[in-house]
């Protein structure tokens, strides 16, 4: 596994790896509905037709308007979203946004362990997708 893009915009870093991406939002940013039109763009480009999961990698304090959930549940192949908040309030508000999201949704304590996770969420919807065609 290797990084094969990345990506900084105005609101954001964005790591694009082979079946995830990271992302770590910039300090202060409110998150909208709006931003979802950027991460299916990306999604797009980068994992058509590829089962692929969102890590959400919290270093810095911004908002979060939990009906980005509503359409960010719409992208067909993300099938897992993690968060790693850096502090007590981070979680708390991952775990407020969690009841948005009905697909697997996973808060970590580190990367690593994301990582980890949402590798076996992948790999379960690859089966469930083999299983299916036949």
């Amino acid at each position: 596994m290797g990084m094969f893009h990345y990506y900084n915009s105005n609101y954001a870093e964005i790591f694009i790896f082979d079946d995830f991406l990271i992302k770590q939002i910039k300090e202060g940013v409110v998150i909208t509905p709006e931003h979802n039109k950027a991460l299916k763009k990306l999604i797009l480009k980068h994992f058509k037709n590829k089962n692929i999961a969102y890590i959400s990698n919290r270093v810095e304090s911004y908002t979060v308007d939990p009906m980005v959930y509503k359409e960010v549940v719409k992208i067909p192949n993300l099938v897992a979203m993690a968060i790693i908040p850096a502090t007590e309030n981070m979680r708390a508000n991952a775990e407020f946004e969690k009841k948005f999201y009905n697909k697997p949704y996973g808060i970590f304590d580190n990367l690593t362990d994301a990582i980890k996770w949402v590798h076996s969420i992948i790999d379960i919807e690859n089966q469930k997708d083999k299983i299916s065609m036949n």
